[in-house]
């Protein structure tokens, strides 16, 4: 199960840093059925791209602990779940959108919770291959200043 974690969290980070990066680039064109949909979309949407860019990165950056923190695995779940909240309140508010954020909608309420029991599979998993000594500090985010 640790290993699932560590490739589970590879996998998103790759994925949410190169979806990001492609909303950066492409703006309205990177939202099916919105090419169209005029500047003040295409700002809003490039802004989000860098931000989910940037939710990738720190997969990326939590793939990369040893152990993976269940802490920040568990953070990671927790926004993508709120994100797939959001897209339920949409379709309440306004209707079904393009099939494609259907799909997403449905990625994003169904891997939270197996996140969220992967979670402390790679700590659990390090106790283990290090059974004595004291246990291992929590890694913190890198210092950006």
């Amino acid at each position: 199960m640790a290993k699932a974690l560590r490739v589970f969290a590879w996998v998103m980070g790759l994925a949410c840093t190169a979806i990001g990066l492609f909303h950066v680039l492409g703006g309205n064109a990177a939202i099916p059925g919105e090419a169209d949909a005029g500047p003040t979309l295409d700002s809003l949407g490039r802004f989000f791209g860098a931000i989910f860019a940037g939710y990738g990165l720190v997969w990326l950056w939590a793939a990369r602990q040893d152990p993976v923190p269940a802490k920040v695995v568990r953070w990671l779940a927790a926004v993508f779940l709120l994100g797939g909240v959001g897209r339920l309140l949409s379709l309440v508010v306004h209707g079904w959108p393009h099939s494609f954020q259907v799909v997403l909608t449905v990625i994003e309420l169904l891997f939270p919770p197996v996140w969220l029991w992967l979670a402390d599979a790679d700590e659990k998993a390090s106790r283990k291959r290090r059974p004595t000594g004291p246990p291992a500090a929590q890694p913190s985010l890198p210092d950006l200043a």
